[in-house]
């Protein structure tokens, strides 16, 4: 008899764990989700942080077209572009669908950074200098992509928008 209460005990004890297991798992695995935070307010931020007068604001189609980026990739995005095509100036904020593509949108925008490096390399030495000093990021399902004599501070807000 002390042997079949010993057993039960223990079969309770270890149920109790299990279940306390279970309930601290599912309690940490909402953390590891990242909140959506609206690309716009993204771009609020951007725009307290630097003077945006001198580009022009676009669209996903602009996007699709600079970019070469599918609609099903592109979940939401802000988008600022030179008015003038003798100027490198870009700065995008893009928010993806899948998290899994940010390495497909990455060579995306790397390769606009490749066409531009042709296009100013030898016609605007000081437009060239801002492309070698991009900034290209990923946190979870954002892209940052700026091209601007403030793109750290670009970055910065970036970076402070999504609280990391």
């Amino acid at each position: 008899m002390l042997n079949n209460l010993t057993n039960r005990s223990l079969k309770g004890a270890l149920l109790i764990l299990l279940l306390a297991g279970l309930c601290i798992a599912a309690g940490c695995s909402g953390k590891g989700k990242s909140e959506v935070i609206p690309v716009d307010e993204i771009g609020k931020r951007i725009e307290q942080s630097v003077n945006l007068d001198n580009l022009k604001k676009g669209d996903l189609e602009k996007v699709q077209k600079l970019y070469g980026l599918e609609a099903e990739v592109v979940e939401d995005v802000i988008l600022y572009t030179a008015t003038s095509n003798v100027k490198a100036d870009e700065i995008a904020v893009i928010r993806l669908k899948e998290e899994g593509k940010s390495d497909y949108v990455k060579q995306r925008l790397l390769k606009r950074i490749d066409e531009q490096t042709v296009k100013f390399k030898d016609y605007r030495p000081d437009e060239y200098a801002l492309i070698n000093k991009h900034v290209l990021k990923v946190k979870g399902s954002y892209v940052l992509f700026a091209v601007s004599k403030d793109a750290r501070l670009i970055e910065r807000a970036f970076d402070e928008a999504l609280g990391k």
